[in-house]
C-alpha cells in the first residue's frame, strides 16, 4: 500500500521512500511532511507484510514477493516519469533490486544507512552466519519467529523488544520509539535469506548516494564504511543520527536528501 502527495514547485522530482525491516510507510511521516512542504512529490510505500499491507509474513517466501508493491508501483508510472528512490536500512535491498529491474525509471538512488551491495551478501562472514538474515548489526540483536513450526526454517525476524530503544532509536524522541513499538511487524525471514543479487544492466547506470549515520548502534559506522568501499557511490553524506534519522534528525535528513538531489543533475 502506498501514500502519496504532491505540490507544484518541484513537481518534476518525485521521491519514493522505502522503509527498512519491520517498519512501514508510516516511519517517513516527518520526512514526507518536510518534502511536501517544500513542493516535492512524495510516495511512501508499504512492502509486503509491512505497515498496513495485510499479507501474513509467514506466507512470504521470496524477495520478489516482498518487493512486489514497489515493483508494481514503478511499473504503473507513465513512460517518461522518473523518481528519486530512497531506501532505509534493509530497504537498500529493494533499492538495488530496482536498479536492475527499472533503471530507466530512476533519476537516482539514495541509501539512508541502508544495505548497498552490488552482488551477493554484504560480507563472507554474513554468508556463513545462518542467523544474520538482514545483514545489519549482530545476529544476536534479533529474534527469529518459527511460524511454521520449530522444525522448519524461521519465517520472521525482528529486533528484540528489549534492544530496540538501544540499537534502533537511541537518539530518537521517546514518542517516536513508542509509536514504533506499537507498529513494528515481523520481516519475512525467508524472503531475505533467499535474495542473491547479481550484476545487472542498471547497477552502474543510475547515480547512487549514501547517507551515513554516525551514531548508529545497529549498522555501525565502520560497517557502513566497509560497504561504501566495496561499491563506491557517487556521493557520501553524514548525519549525526542513530539508525533512524527520519526520527532522530529529520531536518538534517531532509537537508541531505535535497542536497543529494542537487549534487547530481536529475534529467
Amino acid at each position: 500500500m502506498s501514500q502519496s502527495g504532491s505540490s507544484s514547485k518541484h513537481e518534476q522530482l518525485h521521491f519514493v521512500l522505502v522503509h527498512g525491516a519491520g517498519h512501514g510507510a508510516w516511519c517517513w511521516y516527518k520526512i514526507r511532511t518536510l518534502l511536501e512542504g517544500s513542493g516535492y512529490k512524495v510516495t511512501c510505500l508499504d512492502l509486503k507484510c509491512s505497515g498496513i499491507e495485510p499479507t501474513d509474513f509467514n506466507t512470504v517466501f521470496t524477495f520478489a514477493e516482498y518487493n512486489e508493491p514497489l515493483t508494481t508501483f514503478l511499473s504503473s508510472l507513465p513512460t517518461n516519469e522518473k523518481v528519486v528512490l530512497v531506501g532505509h536500512s534493509a530497504g537498500g535491498r529493494s533499492v538495488t533490486s530496482i536498479l536492475r529491474e527499472f533503471p530507466d525509471k530512476l533519476h537516482m538512488a539514495i541509501y539512508v544507512t541502508a544495505v548497498m551491495v552490488n552482488t551477493g551478501n554484504l560480507t563472507s562472514i554474513d554468508d556463513k552466519d545462518s542467523n544474520n538474515y538482514l545483514e545489519l548489526g549482530d545476529a544476536d540483536a534479533y529474534e527469529l519467529i518459527y511460524g511454521l513450526g520449530p522444525d522448519q526454517p524461521p519465517t520472521g525476524i525482528m529486533v528484540k523488544p528489549e534492544l530496540r530503544r538501544i540499537v534502533l532509536y537511541n537518539l530518537s524522541p521517546i514518542e517516536d520509539s513508542t509509536l514504533a513499538s506499537m507498529l513494528l511487524r515481523p520481516t519475512p525471514a525467508r524472503a531475505f535469506r533467499s535474495v542473491r543479487l547479481v550484476e545487472g544492466r542498471g547497477a552502474g547506470s543510475v547515480p547512487r548516494v549514501f547517507i551515513k549515520t554516525s551514531k548508529d548502534k545497529l549498522f555501525k559506522p565502520e560497517k557502513q564504511e566497509s560497504m561504501i568501499k566495496q561499491w563506491p557511490p557517487s556521493e557520501v553524506f553524514t548525519t549525526e543520527s542513530d539508525h533512524c534519522p527520519f526520527f532522530s534528525t529529520p531536518d538534517a535528513l531532509f537537508d541531505l536528501l535535497v542536497e543529494a538531489v542537487a549534487s547530481i543533475k536529475c534529467d
